[in-house]
């Protein structure tokens, strides 16, 4: 996820102890008045839990991450979504919007606490019966018409709208194109477009159902299944699947007056880029580069792990790529500005892709995980300069090294970065988790070698593919991999206020740091 567009810019027996300090522990949270056990399940009427739901306040809960502890919800586990998106063809009107959430209860409930920041809900149903429902906070709490047994099939349908004009204090969610929307959820703001369980442990399905004007084009993440007209100069129903579960942060819907470019990649891989139509000419260098990149990363870590892939080019302004699942999303000028070389564009093109593996497949299972997305995304965008002649993996994290010490002064180690500023959710992505934690996969390949780390890499990716998985998981796996215990390597250089000595370059300094308070 979010760079900045310019040159600047497991295993059942582990063989250490866990690695992850008590303060960077998610928290399970306490029962609270607004999730309740019910003993037997069903022993409250209808018309009782609507006076309860009308007496007792409704209360926000979240699953204690440590970063985001207000983010996702406990009692439930999310089998798929189904989103329904009407776009009327303005930026300033609400899409209409159907949310279907299929879900599993994991114990018996009696409310129901969704992720919701934005946008005025009409109805929601349980199981297929009205439910009355509140807001608090960030949360929609619904309390269906009877309690749910835990272990039970649970079937939310949110009739609302979701609103594409951005607060002050909203940094992601819709973002407004020059000609029409995509999405940039990560990290907290899928809940500003769908109710959701708004965190990447809860991984799902995704079927994508938007209906636009005459001269829009829609993709979505996944695979499109039909495309429907429905007569000459009528709207037009697309609707997009996904093959493999992914996290509410990655999801990704592109409204705008495009061109969906079609070519194969490797084994017969479908790639589809989606470029502002005007721009498809000035475009196309870029675009036929996707499939041997692909190629390239096949050669590191293995299999493309997802069913098609492309590039989503917006005309919008937002600071940052970001890898959405299968259609990374990149902002149109970073290919247009002549005073960037062809070799930064590519590596940051590789950067993106790279976490279709690292973020997006394997998914982390905390916020404060995410080092191993952008640490791994940002090592493989740094090979692939390297390869190219026009950057030497080693200057680079040199470079970082001297940088370290500051970096984690103020945004904390790579495993346990500073929380968020209030209205500042993208103060997570900070230095400390790009090249700062490419530096610990640069020191572990020092330590361990370059056969083993090749290894580990492709073990990562293989065993955790398409769930979610932890710092202690890597520890662990590389650990195996490398036929001894790493806990004390690791423990240094992901959670130490300094940086370790850096192995077979002794020489290696890190600048000093200014004392707090200066500059």
């Amino acid at each position: 996820m979010p760079r900045i567009p310019t040159p600047h810019r497991s295993d059942a027996s582990p063989l250490a102890p866990s690695l992850r300090p008590p303060e960077a522990t998610p928290v399970r949270p306490k029962p609270t008045p607004g999730l309740r056990r019910t003993t037997p399940p069903l022993l409250l009427s209808a018309a009782a839990l609507c006076l309860i739901a009308a007496s007792t306040p409704a209360t926000p809960l979240g699953i204690g991450d440590r970063l985001f502890p207000n983010l996702g919800n406990p009692g439930y586990d999310v089998t798929s979504y189904d989103l329904d998106f009407t776009y009327q063809g303005a930026n300033d009107v609400p899409l209409t919007t159907i949310t279907t959430i299929n879900a599993t209860t994991t114990e018996a409930l009696d409310r129901i606490n969704l992720d919701h920041a934005r946008g005025t809900i009409s109805s929601v149903e349980v199981n297929a019966t009205p439910a009355t429902f509140q807001s608090a906070d960030e949360d929609l709490v619904v309390t269906p018409a009877k309690p749910l047994r835990a272990h039970a099939p649970l079937r939310i349908t949110v009739r609302h709208l979701s609103d594409p004009v951005t607060s002050e204090d909203a940094q992601s969610g819709w973002v407004q194109t020059s000609d029409g929307l995509v999405m940039a959820n990560q990290a907290d703001g899928a809940h500003r477009v769908f109710p959701c369980n708004d965190h990447p442990s809860d991984k799902a399905y995704f079927t994508i159902r938007v209906t636009a004007p005459q001269g829009y084009t829609a993709v979505a993440n996944g695979l499109r299944l039909s495309e429907t007209r429905r007569g000459t100069g009528a709207a037009t129903t697309w609707v997009y699947r996904t093959a493999h579960p992914m996290a509410t942060e990655l999801a990704q819907v592109s409204i705008g007056r495009s061109t969906v470019v079609r070519r194969t990649g490797p084994h017969g891989l479908p790639v589809r880029d989606v470029v502002p139509t005007k721009d498809l000419a000035a475009l196309e260098k870029w675009l036929r580069k996707t499939p041997d990149q692909i190629r390239w990363m096949e050669k590191k870590v293995g299999r493309y792990p997802f069913e098609t892939y492309g590039t989503l080019i917006a005309e919008a302004r937002t600071g940052f790529e970001l890898e959405t699942q299968t259609l990374s999303l990149f902002e149109r000028d970073l290919f247009l500005r002549t005073e960037i070389p062809d070799w930064y564009i590519e590596s940051i093109m590789v950067h993106e892709l790279a976490h279709q593996w690292f973020g997006d497949s394997v998914t982390p299972g905390t916020w404060s995980d995410l080092w191993l997305n952008e640490g791994h995304a940002t090592w493989y965008e740094a090979l692939y300069a390297e390869e190219r002649g026009e950057r030497q993996m080693e200057d680079r994290m040199r470079a970082a090294y001297e940088k370290s010490d500051s970096w984690r002064a103020t945004g904390g180690p790579p495993a346990v970065p500073e929380p968020p500023r209030p209205g500042r959710k993208l103060d997570i992505f900070r230095p400390v988790v790009y090249d700062g934690s490419a530096l610990v996969l640069y020191a572990l390949r020092e330590e361990i070698g370059r056969p083993a780390f090749e290894l580990l890499e492709r073990a990562w990716v293989t065993t955790h593919r398409d769930a979610t998985a932890t710092t202690d998981d890597f520890v662990r796996l590389a650990s195996r991999v490398a036929g001894r215990d790493l806990h004390d390597f690791f423990h240094a250089w992901l959670y130490d206020a300094r940086t370790p000595p850096m192995p077979a370059h002794p020489d290696w300094r890190t600048s000093a740091v200014a004392p707090a308070g200066t500059r």
